[in-house]
C-alpha cells in the first residue's frame, strides 16, 4: 500500500512538471525583426541635357579709351624781347625782335618719350615750324634736345651744336662769307646738329666733335639721309635741306628764305 502511493505521488509530481514545461516547448520563438527594404536600383537611363540657347543679348559697349599718354600737348606761341634774345640777338642784326616768335613744341626724344622744346623763329614761318614738327612727333623722329641758343655761352652756336641741340634763330652770319645767315632772320632750323654736321669743301666740319658721323652710311636714330621722311617734312612744304648742295654739305640745316 505504502508503494503504491509513492508510486501515485511520483507519477503526480512528474506530470506537474510536465504541465509547467509545456508552454516553454511549445512556444515557437518570435521572428526577427524584419531589415528595411530598399527599393531597388533605378535602371531608367537620364535624358541627355540640352545646351542652353545662345545668349541674343548684345554685350554693352565698353568706354572709350583714355587719351594716349604721349599725345603732344598744343603748341605754344609767344613774342619775344631783345632782353629775352640774350646774346642770340644785338643791335644792327638784320631783323628786330618784333618780328620773331618763341614757338614751345612737343618733340620726341632720344628715349622715346615726350618733351617739350622752344624755337624761335620768323613771325610768318609759326604755322609752318609748328606743322612740320607736328608731323615729325608723328613720325617718332628723334631730337636730342630742343632749346633757344642764349642758353649757351655767348650764343655760340659751336656750343649748341656739339650738344646736340636742335635750334632756329641766332644773329650770325654765315662762316668765312661775310653774309648774313638765314637763321638770322628766323627762317632756318639746325635738326640734331651733331650726327647731321656741316663739311666743307675741304673736309672740314662742325662741330668739331662730330668726326664719327661724317660717315652717311651709318643708320643711328636721327642721323638724316635723302628722301626720309623727316627730311621730306620739310622739303615737302618748299624748305631746302642743306644735304642736297653740292658743296657744302650741312646735314643738319634747312631754310624757307
Amino acid at each position: 500500500m505504502r508503494v503504491h502511493t509513492r508510486r501515485r505521488l511520483a507519477t503526480l509530481a512528474m506530470a506537474a512538471t510536465a504541465f509547467v514545461a509545456l508552454p516553454h516547448c511549445s512556444a515557437e520563438p518570435a521572428p526577427p525583426p524584419a531589415a528595411p527594404s530598399s527599393p531597388p536600383p533605378s535602371t531608367t537611363v537620364p535624358a541627355p541635357s540640352s545646351p542652353p540657347p545662345p545668349s541674343t543679348t548684345v554685350p554693352a559697349a565698353s568706354p572709350s579709351p583714355p587719351p594716349s599718354p604721349t599725345t603732344p600737348l598744343p603748341p605754344a606761341v609767344h613774342p619775344v624781347t631783345a632782353a629775352e634774345l640774350g646774346a642770340s640777338w644785338r643791335p644792327g642784326c638784320p631783323l628786330e625782335p618784333q618780328r620773331l616768335r618763341r614757338v614751345e613744341i612737343d618733340y620726341v626724344g632720344f628715349d622715346n618719350l615726350p618733351h617739350r622744346g622752344e624755337l624761335i623763329v620768323h613771325e610768318d614761318l609759326v604755322g609752318e615750324v609748328i606743322a612740320i614738327f607736328g608731323q615729325l612727333y608723328r613720325l617718332g623722329y628723334p631730337i636730342e634736345k630742343m632749346t633757344t641758343v642764349e642758353h649757351y655761352p655767348n650764343a655760340d652756336d659751336e656750343l649748341s651744336m656739339r650738344d646736340n641741340n636742335t635750334s632756329a634763330f641766332n644773329c650770325r652770319d654765315i662762316p668765312g662769307s661775310g653774309q648774313w645767315s638765314w637763321h638770322a632772320y628766323g627762317r632756318a632750323i639746325d635738326l640734331n646738329p651733331l650726327i647731321n654736321p656741316y663739311i666743307d669743301a675741304a673736309g672740314d666740319f662742325q662741330p668739331g666733335n662730330a668726326e664719327v658721323y661724317l660717315d652717311r652710311r651709318r643708320i643711328d636714330p636721327g642721323l638724316l639721309h635723302d628722301g626720309d621722311p623727316a627730311v621730306l617734312a620739310f622739303t615737302d612744304r618748299g624748305w631746302t635741306w642743306g644735304g642736297h648742295w653740292r658743296t657744302p654739305k650741312d646735314y643738319q640745316h634747312f631754310e624757307l628764305p
